[in-house]
């Protein structure tokens, strides 16, 4: 019987494991609930969202924006909120080959790990529905249990993500293992170019055109 191979598979979340991005998508049900200011809102979310795909997002100033809202909440209401939110929002964005892509990872025996730039707030729960066995997130800051706005360094975007997988390989004792990594986005760039084995999984044109440039494989998973 051949031995199974020791890997690790990270996947980024939003536009990889589900068809949207699940940051932006809080915002829009926050603003169809009409549990923030409609218009003032919606404006600045939308505005972040776009810096992100560029590239330019200031994930503090983004991140203060998301999580001193949330705050405004009793911790009831966050449950309920992120219940409705995961049926109303994230149940229509599941991709079942990305589903299937899990799967065949855990069948050969690889550890399942989502790295993502999304806070752990909104990605926690669509991580256990996707039965990975662990989440890297950028982490809010709590301070007796209320979420203050601000999150502990460091930020798990660009760079940011190589420094978190780095300290969890060794933290793990996994440094010499073999990972993969799926992403769909530019600002993946350094974790990418960092791991045994990037996929890059229906990319933005900034991301095309680099993984063409360095031969990395595009997959599809719409």
């Amino acid at each position: 019987m051949q031995e199974l191979v020791v890997a690790v598979a990270i996947f980024d979340l939003d536009n990889t494991l589900i068809a949207g991005d699940s940051d932006h998508s809080w915002g829009e049900f926050l603003v169809e609930k009409q549990r923030v200011d409609v218009v003032s809102y919606r404006r600045s979310n939308d505005q972040f969202y776009e810096d992100y795909k560029r590239g330019e997002l200031d994930i503090r100033a983004y991140q203060r924006f998301v999580l001193k809202q949330v705050a405004q909440f009793s911790p009831a209401e966050q449950s309920a909120l992120l219940a409705e939110f995961m049926q109303i929002k994230i149940q229509p964005l599941w991709l079942p080959k990305a589903v299937a892509l899990i799967e065949h990872h855990r069948a050969q025996g690889h550890y399942l790990l989502i790295i993502t730039a999304t806070n752990r707030f909104i990605t926690a729960p669509i991580a256990a529905a996707l039965k990975v066995d662990e989440l890297i997130a950028t982490e809010p800051e709590l301070v007796d249990g209320v979420y203050t706005g601000e999150i502990i360094d460091p930020p798990c975007y660009q760079e940011g993500k190589v420094a978190r997988w780095q300290t969890w390989l060794a933290q793990q004792g996994r440094e010499n293992e073999t990972c993969y990594f799926y992403s769909d986005s530019i600002n993946d760039l350094p974790l990418l170019s960092a791991v045994q084995q990037p996929i890059v999984v229906d990319p933005c044109e900034q991301l095309r055109l680099a993984a063409n440039a360095k031969d990395w494989p595009i997959i599809s998973l719409r």
